[in-house]
């Protein structure tokens, strides 16, 4: 394995970082600095459990914190599933990987990204938003390398110790995004495939001001197949949601923005100007 994400500690913090909410029984949502990890399992059956994302680099230890004071003293995961490979939700994998001796699994799409073969494009710093756009070009997007403890997800859709849950593949921010819904009762792990703040300005990152819309600009590289990834999403009428960044929104709040961004993306969600922006959009 290789470690891309060693010594390359970014201090970008909102209010909600350290903080955990159970958002269900099952599912709970930790924030670590500006990004959202989830633990999918009951903490009564500390045993079974999954990590969905593996937070900011150089935050291992505050992760593993995390989970033993939710399931206990050496608990440790059946399994890492990662929705894309970027800096921030692939960060402390490496580590984690070595800590607790488990395999880690994507969208086969993604997995150039995570085996060490290709790298993402540069941020684009130069795309409509704010100030974390603007800081975009310093954030890592190099390659980790994961090696033999990585796996393509299955192709039936089925996610590897998730019993009930599905993975949907929702490209456009990344190859091989995917998000994560449980039918019985229409839960959503989105991902970056939308989020629940303008993640481009540093201000409402900061304050964690709930605002559904699109996948962060700076790093999305595909905007036709981003809109159609939150269509996708939409038709699943999802009841509750956990995005990668911003608070977990349910009901009416969610329905009525989710409803809104799908209408209204071009505007909402694609720049006005970008490396990545078809000028004719």
């Amino acid at each position: 394995m290789h470690d891309s994400m060693e010594d390359q500690f970014l201090p970008m913090y909102s209010m909600t970082s350290g903080v955990g909410k159970e958002v269900l029984p099952d599912l709970y949502c930790y924030t670590n600095q500006i990004v959202n990890l989830c633990c999918v399992g009951n903490p009564d059956n500390s045993g079974e459990w999954v990590l969905v994302d593996t937070g900011m680099p150089e935050s291992s230890n505050r992760i593993v914190e995390m989970v033993e004071e939710r399931f206990g003293e050496d608990s440790k995961p059946q399994a890492i599933i990662l929705t894309h490979g970027h800096f921030d939700h692939v960060g402390a994998v490496v580590d984690l990987v070595e800590k607790w001796g488990i395999k880690v699994y994507a969208h086969e799409a993604e997995l150039p990204f995570l085996t060490g073969k290709q790298d993402y494009p540069e941020p684009d710093g130069s795309v409509e938003g704010g100030l974390v756009a603007k800081m975009s070009p310093m954030f890592p997007n190099e390659a980790v390398n994961l090696g033999s403890n990585i796996e393509a997800l299955p192709d039936d859709g089925s996610v590897p110790h998730m019993p009930g849950w599905k993975w949907i593949h929702t490209p456009g921010h990344a190859p091989g995004h995917v998000s994560l819904f449980r039918e019985k009762d229409r839960a959503l792990i989105a991902g970056d495939a939308f989020v629940t703040v303008k993640q481009e300005s540093l201000y409402k990152v900061m304050t964690q001001k709930v605002e559904i819309n699109g996948p962060p600009r700076y790093l999305t590289t595909d905007w036709t197949a981003a809109w159609e990834s939150v269509k996708k999403l939409e038709d699943l009428n999802p009841a509750i949601v956990v995005t990668g960044h911003g608070m977990p929104v349910s009901g009416q709040e969610l329905s009525e923005g989710l409803a809104r961004l799908v209408k209204e993306f071009d505007r909402l969600a694609i720049p006005d100007y970008g490396r990545f922006v078809d000028p004719k959009h």
